[in-house]
């Protein structure tokens, strides 16, 4: 007899396991000096405090891999969990380094490909996205809405505590004042774009500035947020004559 579960006994099933859009913000460790590290990071800190409040972190560890200097990863991570962040994987290592991972009870995790422009595409023209989202409501404080493999619109504002990201740009036509990452699977040519910047946090391609780093000229002006030879930008957009 082949047994056969009754709708009532799906919904009565203990979890649901889906696929969720979370982003998390990364720490590429470039020196094995973990004074260094904790110097430097006592100042980013410092910034923005609330962002870095039990805010989950993935370390990368890509540019040690290579290197003889070892690093001491325990000390490391105790370091960071001391700050009140919560390291909850490990990407850019090795065999020898995922072990390491694994020893530490980290997950393993591989960075995103970025996409590649189209063959033939002229200078200043925009890629036509594969996928996109549109929102017509405000954003309110705690909702997170991501558009993966294309751009997110928002035709409202985007509140304090609110989170849009997106693997291409990221239009807001309102007041931003939470936070807007573009391009995070590494798209260095994704753009933010909004009418009214006061932003808590912006981001492309995962290199990001906080609230204090917005110059007070740009505040309540639409403005642009995209990478400069890999220096991250934030300026006014002025009406074209």
């Amino acid at each position: 007899m082949t047994a056969t579960a009754s709708a009532d006994a799906v919904s009565d099933a203990p979890f649901e396991l889906k696929a969720a859009g979370f982003t998390l913000p990364v720490i590429k460790v470039l020196d094995t000096d973990v004074r260094a590290i904790t110097a430097g990071l006592n100042t980013k800190i410092a910034e923005a405090p609330q962002f870095f409040r039990s805010t989950p972190l993935v370390v990368d560890v890509s540019a040690l891999v290579d290197r003889d200097a070892s690093l001491n990863f325990p000390l490391l991570l105790g370091m960071l969990r001391g700050k009140g962040l919560v390291p909850v994987g490990m990407s850019g290592g090795d065999e020898a380094w995922n072990e390491l991972a694994k020893g530490m009870e980290l997950a393993i995790l591989s960075s995103g490909v970025p996409r590649r422009q189209p063959p033939g595409q002229e200078q200043g023209e925009t890629p036509r996205e594969r996928g996109g989202r549109l929102i017509t409501q405000p954003v309110r404080s705690g909702q997170r809405v991501y558009a993966p493999d294309g751009d997110l619109t928002v035709l409202g504002p985007v509140s304090s505590g609110a989170e849009v990201f997106a693997d291409g740009n990221v239009h807001v036509y309102g007041s931003l004042r939470g936070r807007a990452l573009a391009g995070i699977l590494g798209d260095r040519d994704a753009r933010v774009f909004c009418s009214h910047l006061d932003a808590e946090l912006v981001s492309v391609a995962g290199i990001y500035s906080v609230s204090e780093d917005i110059a007070d000229e740009l505040r309540g002006r639409p403005a642009q947020v995209y990478l400069d030879e890999g220096r991250l930008r934030i300026e006014a957009l002025r009406a074209r004559p």
